[in-house]
């Protein structure tokens, strides 16, 4: 499975059976605005997993439900563990946004409850997983790229799969669901990008239907 890097690509790309690229998708300079509002309220945080060991990409949520993890393990919980308070309220702006990327991906009916906001600096990189703390599978996901480019990896129904490599830059989206719900997945090492020095992260917003 080769790498998809093309310097012009479609602004949709079927990229396995079930996931889709939707490229240059949305203009995030207002998603940005407010992911600040929300992390006003609910900061970006490290969090602690089973392990012991702390993720190396900082989150938070907005949403009716956040996804939260600590020694107890992963789950989806209404209330902001550091602030004790509901998580702030799903933009009416992510929520079309995640509906319409939904619908441009065959995937009708889309109504998300959590939207996970990860934060990547230089060299974070988030190792393979799947996305399986839902109730309700037959949902997609979708996943919004905001700022640095990053690479986004496909390692299919294994952990240790041959990845597929996707390139993502600042507003694509990538949807996945049905057969592919439950696929590992991750994101290489950030790297700088030399055509924008001054571009220091990457955030991602992932929208689910977690209950």
């Amino acid at each position: 499975m080769q790498d998809l890097f093309s310097e012009t690509r479609p602004h949709k790309q079927q990229i396995a059976p079930d996931i889709w690229l939707l490229s240059n998708f949305v203009d995030t300079k207002p998603l940005l605005s407010l992911v600040d509002t929300i992390t006003q309220s609910s900061p970006f945080r490290k969090m602690l997993t089973p392990n012991g060991h702390y993720t190396g990409v900082a989150a938070t949520n907005c949403g009716k439900f956040g996804w939260v993890s600590d020694k107890t393990g992963y789950r989806y919980s209404p209330i902001d563990p550091i602030n004790k308070n509901q998580w702030p309220a799903l933009p009416s702006t992510f929520e079309q946004l995640a509906k319409d990327a939904a619908k441009s991906a065959d995937f009708e009916n889309f109504c998300p409850d959590a939207c996970l906001i990860n934060r990547y600096l230089i060299g974070t990189k988030l190792g393979s997983h799947q996305d399986k703390n839902e109730v309700n599978f037959k949902q997609p996901i979708v996943s919004v790229s905001i700022g640095l480019p990053a690479i986004f990896q496909i390692f299919g129904s294994q952990r240790s799969g041959k990845a597929i490599n996707v390139q993502l830059y600042d507003g694509d989206v990538m949807v996945w669901g049905n057969s592919s719900r439950l696929i590992y997945h991750g994101v290489k090492a950030l790297t700088e990008n030399s055509l924008d020095p001054n571009q220091k992260q990457r955030i991602n917003l992932t929208f689910r239907k977690s209950h």
